[in-house]
């Protein structure tokens, strides 16, 4: 089974324009993103896919290969899949570029559990949930599971529900999302080519279309040390320089 890494990255941002470039211990962070995520074990390849040429400029001393894509991709997927539609594989796995510790066993653990279970189109990552703050907030993705470890629903919202205050004190509030997919290439063709979905368009998660077209995200639960960062803001990024000053990574 060959599995290839895409990287995704574009200049532009709602919340923090420019992002990809951001320094971090004086590096850009896509850099950062693509040197880690090529020390994952049983990779054929890794690509960077920009429509910027400021991105393009900054990954290439790296000697991580770039692909520019179109710039009028809508989603993330949608730049993500023309890359695919021209490589030679059977998974890709989308590693986003606002991961800067993005660790490689996170990228091992995708492939392997597509290899385990070959009935499985896609899988992606979670981690538990312990601070209440985080839960509740609308900009921390959460995703509930079946028993067979395969995603039931992802929202915005705080969920499962704590109705009655029945969850013990030392139990996880529960499971939050962790923005890396491994597919299988024409899974992810096939997500590309269908309509933005009712739930994903409501809750402005494009997970939600596999979901409601039928197709089965499997959960990979991430037992993390430390909260991983995921740079969408200033004070994201801010965080994240702290811990490399602090000596945190």
């Amino acid at each position: 089974m060959r599995a290839v890494a895409v990287i995704p990255a574009r200049y532009q941002s709602s919340r923090l324009p420019g992002k990809a470039l951001a320094l971090i211990a004086g590096r850009p962070m896509v850099c950062h993103v693509a040197e880690r995520t090529r020390r994952a074990r049983g990779l054929g390849q890794v690509i960077v896919a920009t429509d910027d040429v400021r991105i393009r400029d900054a990954v290439q001393p790296t000697g991580v290969e770039v692909a520019m894509t179109r710039a009028d991709h809508p989603t993330g997927t949608d730049r993500l899949a023309e890359v695919a539609a021209r490589l030679d594989a059977d998974v890709v796995v989308n590693v986003q570029g606002d991961l800067p510790f993005v660790e490689p066993a996170m990228v091992e653990r995708l492939v392997a559990r597509l290899d385990a279970d070959p009935s499985l189109p896609m899988a992606t990552l979670a981690a538990y949930i312990r601070d209440e703050a985080e839960w509740r907030s609308p900009h921390v993705v959460k995703v509930v599971a079946g028993l067979d470890g395969r995603a039931l629903y992802f929202s915005r919202s705080p969920i499962p529900c704590d109705r009655d205050g029945a969850r013990p004190a030392d139990e996880p509030f529960g499971l939050r999302h962790i923005g890396m997919y491994a597919y299988r290439r024409d899974v992810l063709l096939r997500l590309a080519s269908l309509r933005p979905s009712p739930l994903e368009r409501r809750e402005q998660l494009e997970q939600l279309r596999a979901l409601e077209n039928g197709i089965a995200i499997g959960i990979v639960e991430w037992q993390q040390a430390e909260p991983l960062v995921e740079v969408d803001t200033q004070a994201d990024l801010e965080r994240a320089r702290a811990m490399v000053d602090g000596g945190g990574r």
